[in-house]
């Protein structure tokens, strides 16, 4: 099948002002961090350093946690009108500097400028304005007697989906009255700190919304503070873990958003080169850099030959490269640490006995590179069946029958999300049914809307984020005590 050869299309840099460094946001301002040291963010790309950024101590953490504390006994007795307005005010914002976010997204990120424009910065916004409607309406969401906000919210965010995981967090945890101390990840800091800046052009009460920076100890000394009332989290099954251990025992609220080894299930009957599509998007989108990533592709016994055959006639169009070019399917790994984890379970899978396949392709000599790649032969013992990858590896297993399906999908220590390719809607009502899974797409995948919850099962964690159902993470109700 013949390619179209494409020209170089590159987004400018020169529609952001990336400073050289960067300070904290406590209070609504810029300050120095006190006692940390300070680190650099690179562009995964090119490895070229984007900037410093302030490590927050624990000292620092305790100024944000002041700040947040003080602000929330205003912003919390606002009318929810007014809080709305501050939420639209920042959605509108974002949008205005649609552009700016996007190009450095993808600079800090490594993900296609396609991407961060047409997914993540649109829908950072939408979950901006979605819960400024919801911020007059709380008593009447279901959300109990009374509903009130839990005081300061501690939130730490992943490096996949930075600007959109920061939506996800502290649209919902404002518009329900609450005020927020947010640790964006040390590889992408760049979006949260220009976010930072939203927050005070839209004159952002201060200490509503306060931005440290640094790595693990600071994210510890977060959750860990005495003075913080819930935590919202969204990372590794590990390190959610480890938070769970931190706060029991202690009032803190939580909401734990984690790994997860997603089934992407194709049935005989399923429209083949719709499938296709959605297999790809499923795990290559965002370098595969999801954690409801459709990893494990589960394949009735019968069109497994045919899938497969098209499946690499697919990736071989597939163009992995420069993040800033408009062309760019698949972009540069997040970190070396990530590429590191990549390479070595490719590695065990080629060990175990599984086929290893990938498209010719030439990859950028500078950056974090990992090829689009595809094991087949797998079994439910091998551990790219079982593992989080979180790269742009496709394990393909096959089944006979739906029960057969559900019941390889479902053996996984994971219950994030799971696909399903059919023409029957009777077959795929059961198949949800049956899965354990807290999403389940039907003829499509990796769609995301902020009206619908999102959060798993098992070891991808409890709690939701998004629709009416994740406006309850944020509030308490009853009479105060």
């Amino acid at each position: 099948m013949p390619t179209f050869e494409y020209a170089p299309a590159p987004e400018s840099r020169a529609v952001v002002d990336i400073a050289s460094s960067y300070g904290l946001f406590i209070g609504g301002e810029f300050v120095e961090s006190r006692g940390g040291t300070p680190f650099k963010t690179i562009s995964p790309a090119t490895e070229e350093v984007l900037a410093q950024v302030s490590e927050a101590s624990e000292q620092d953490v305790d100024r944000a946690v002041a700040a947040a504390r003080t602000a929330f006994g205003s912003w919390s007795a606002l009318s929810g009108t007014d809080r709305g307005k501050y939420l639209f005010r920042i959605a509108r914002i974002m949008q205005e500097r649609a552009r700016e976010f996007a190009v450095l997204e993808s600079l800090d990120n490594g993900k296609p400028i396609r991407e961060s424009r047409d997914v993540d910065v649109p829908t950072a916004a939408a979950h901006f304005f979605y819960h400024a409607g919801w911020a007059d309406k709380l008593s009447y969401a279901s959300l109990g007697d009374r509903p009130r906000p839990h005081g300061v919210v501690g939130q730490v965010i992943p490096w996949n989906f930075p600007l959109l995981m920061l939506a996800w967090k502290i649209a919902p945890a404002l518009a329900t009255g609450n005020t927020v101390v947010l640790k964006p990840a040390e590889t992408t800091p760049l979006t949260a700190l220009l976010f930072a800046q939203v927050c005070q052009q839209a004159d952002l009460p201060p200490g509503v919304v306060n931005i440290i920076t640094g790595a693990g100890p600071t994210g510890q000394a977060l959750i860990a503070h005495p003075d913080v009332d819930k935590v919202a989290f969204t990372g590794s099954t590990a390190v959610g873990k480890a938070i769970a251990t931190t706060i029991a025992g202690t009032r803190k609220r939580a909401t734990l958003e984690l790994g997860g080894k997603a089934a992407n299930i194709v049935f005989d009957d399923a429209p083949l080169d719709q499938a296709i599509e959605g297999i790809v998007n499923g795990i290559f989108f965002n370098q595969g850099h999801v954690c409801c990533a459709g990893s494990r592709l589960l394949v009735q016994e019968s069109i497994a030959e045919e899938v497969e055959t098209k499946l690499k006639t697919r990736l071989a169009t597939l163009r992995v490269g420069d993040p800033l070019d408009k062309n760019t399917d698949i972009g540069a790994i997040n970190s070396a640490a990530q590429l590191e984890r990549i390479t070595t379970l490719a590695a065990v899978g080629e060990a175990e006995g599984a086929t290893r396949w990938s498209p010719e392709c030439e990859l950028p000599a500078n950056g974090f590179w990992f090829a689009p790649t595809i094991f087949t032969g797998v079994a439910q013992t091998h551990r790219i069946a079982q593992e989080e990858i979180f790269g742009p590896v496709l394990s393909v297993l096959t089944f006979r029958t739906p029960g057969e399906a559900v019941a390889k999908a479902n053996n996984t220590p994971y219950g994030l999300s799971a696909g399903i390719w059919t023409e029957k809607g009777s077959r795929i009502l059961w198949m949800a049914d049956h899965l354990k899974a807290g999403v389940v797409w039907a003829n499509t995948f990796n769609k995301f809307d902020p009206t619908s919850p999102f959060g798993g099962y098992k070891e991808s964690g409890y709690g939701r984020e998004g629709g009416r159902h994740g406006l309850s993470a944020y509030v308490t109700t009853g009479d105060p005590t």
